[in-house]
């Protein structure tokens, strides 16, 4: 198990998972890291940034003397917004990103079993040896796509509570006296 943790053994088995999946698996891992990317930022958003963004805006409404008039509630509802939509500032991305994951699973599958196909074709018969590789192209993808798309599921739910929460928050803290 500690073997992994060497680079040089760690490249040699993502190389050959790359290889054995295909070049769709390529592009799910290159989604799958923007995704987390996104992720991560979020996350950094939620642990620090957030707080920022909330006392700027109670700052703002406190700064008010008026707070009964129509002009008033306008600026109310634009601050709300504002760190509304900074909250939730990649959530559509992220959730695109969720969506597009199995999709291109899907494509490694198909692409997988053309292959076996391919195969079936060209040697006239139903070797399984020779059918191996286009098996794991057409799995390994799918797997990938979804394990993909389930992690960044748990996130973007949270994300969306997190939105929901801060927006109510928000809201009562910028009372209309």
């Amino acid at each position: 198990m500690l073997e992994f943790l060497n680079p040089s053994i760690a490249f040699d088995a993502l190389r050959d998972f790359l290889s054995a999946g295909g070049n769709v698996l390529v592009v799910i891992m290159f989604t799958t890291f923007f995704m987390w990317a996104l992720i991560i930022e979020r996350l950094m958003y939620w642990s620090g940034a957030h707080g920022g963004v909330v006392k700027r805006a109670k700052r703002a409404w406190a700064s008010r003397t008026d707070h009964k008039s129509w002009y008033a509630h306008a600026i109310r509802d634009r601050l709300i917004s504002e760190a509304m939509q900074e909250a939730s500032r990649f959530n559509n991305v992220i959730r695109a990103l969720v969506a597009v994951t199995p999709l291109l699973g899907l494509l490694g599958t198909v692409t997988g079993m053309v292959e076996v196909f391919d195969v079936m074709a060209v040697t006239g018969s139903s070797n399984a040896r020779l059918m191996a590789a286009g098996i794991s192209k057409a799995t390994i993808p799918t797997m990938s796509g979804l394990v993909a798309s389930l992690s960044g599921l748990i996130f973007i739910n949270a994300f969306d509570r997190n939105v929901e929460k801060a927006s109510h928050r928000i809201s009562d803290d910028l009372l209309i006296e």
